[in-house]
């Protein structure tokens, strides 16, 4: 599987580059099938995000199911200016929706799920010499509706369909050489991984790393198909997703390293609510129903006899105290803030890895306001404005430069 983004199809000088990885694949006995992203960015003529502007431009709230209707045409306006560039130079392509590739969902407009892959037809392409060229970020519904699956749905298509063709390897392609162990922007010597376990990059996307939908490495790894990403612009091996980082043992791995990147997410709000401390057992729950039934997700939790802690996304933050204040409880928001994580499978059980991150923050000056920690990640929320500062200061002291 290859899959190409946006940067990689947005012009015929790029896409002629895209030739030359398909052409190389297929010199080195493998039959791939291609899987492409709309064209370009925001403000690009066939990107999604101009597409879904133009349908808002007549209306601003558009129906779901039209809007998956019109972002749709971003995939297959790419898929078939991909494949008339293979057919150019000689490769005997054929282009597919991603219904027609057998991709089948759930009626979840603009966010749907993958229920099933019938690979039937693309191995019948396959077993022609075709290279199929498949429409990512879409599928259909049992009942013929064209679907939509959400923010890294074409990452997700190729995982999907590597995954139901048992492809040897599914290729990521971007803008950059891999996955880094931080925002080369903010961490100038930031540098690039050889490897990276499925549980880890999960933990680095879910945590706000632009790298790899983090759907799409959890279908790779139900198969345990190796993932690549790599840059469509350079020759660089790129960064390989496995079960376990370098192919060795996952005690190995863990001994090597305690962490592997550093990540951030930013326009988060805290929210605290104060209570009486024999009830917050109970009133815990009255309060995340009413932000489930409010369709409002919420993270970093802590809930202490007395206090309720948790975050929210700032643009529904005013939604949540607004509904909790209804319900009559003391609200206390406090926005412009971040999400600071440090990720590493190396950490589970290691002593001392809290400790060194709180020095970190601490010696540069930087409040923490909350805290939460798994087996493979510990994040923070800080103040926006502490952000750059804190991303620097966990990358030194973990040592993701050396």
């Amino acid at each position: 599987m290859q899959k190409f983004g946006g940067t990689s199809v947005a012009s015929s000088q790029v896409r002629e580059l895209v030739v030359q990885k398909i052409h190389s694949a297929m010199e080195q006995g493998f039959s791939p099938v291609v899987v492409v992203s709309a064209m370009g960015r925001k403000g690009d003529h066939y990107a999604t995000d101009t597409l879904i502007d133009l349908a808002r431009s007549a209306y601003k709230h558009i129906a779901a199911r039209e809007l998956d209707l019109i972002m749709y045409c971003g995939e297959i306006i790419s898929a078939v200016v991909m494949t008339g560039t293979l057919q150019a130079a000689g490769i005997d392509a054929v282009m597919l929706t991603g219904g027609q590739a057998g991709v089948i969902t759930d009626n979840n407009f603009n966010n749907s799920r993958i229920l099933k892959v019938d690979p039937s037809r693309l191995m019948g392409l396959l077993r022609m010499g075709k290279t199929p060229v498949v429409c990512g970020f879409q599928g259909v519904t049992v009942d013929g509706e064209f679907t939509t699956l959400g923010r890294g749905g074409s990452d997700t298509t190729a995982a999907a369909l590597g995954a139901a063709l048992n492809a040897e390897m599914v290729e990521i392609y971007t803008d950059v050489d891999g996955i880094m162990t931080a925002d080369p922007r903010i961490v100038t010597n930031a540098k690039i991984l050889d490897s990276i376990t499925y549980a880890e990059v999960c933990q680095l996307a879910h945590q706000g790393a632009k790298v790899i939908h983090p759907r799409a490495v959890e279908i790779a790894m139900q198969k345990n198909i190796p993932l690549v990403v790599k840059s469509t612009f350079s020759n660089a091996p790129g960064t390989l997703i496995t079960s376990t980082a370098k192919g060795d043992t996952q005690e190995t791995a863990v001994a090597d390293k305690v962490a592997t990147g550093v990540t951030y997410l930013p326009n988060i709000a805290q929210i605290k609510i104060t209570l009486d401390a024999a009830t917050t057992h109970n009133e815990s729950f009255k309060v995340f129903k009413a932000m489930a039934d409010s369709g409002i997700s919420v993270d970093l939790i802590n809930v202490h006899p007395g206090q309720i802690m948790f975050t929210v996304m700032e643009d529904v933050a005013e939604k949540a105290a607004a509904k909790l204040r209804s319900l009559g409880y003391a609200v206390e928001m406090v926005g412009d803030c971040a999400k600071v994580s440090v990720v590493g499978g190396g950490m589970r059980e290691v002593p001392g890895v809290m400790a060194s991150f709180v020095e970190a923050l601490s010696r540069n000056n930087i409040p923490i306001l909350q805290t939460v920690d798994s087996h493979t990640s510990i994040s923070v929320l800080v103040k926006k404005a502490d952000v750059n500062k804190a991303v620097v200061a966990l990358h030194e002291k973990f040592g993701l430069a050396n």
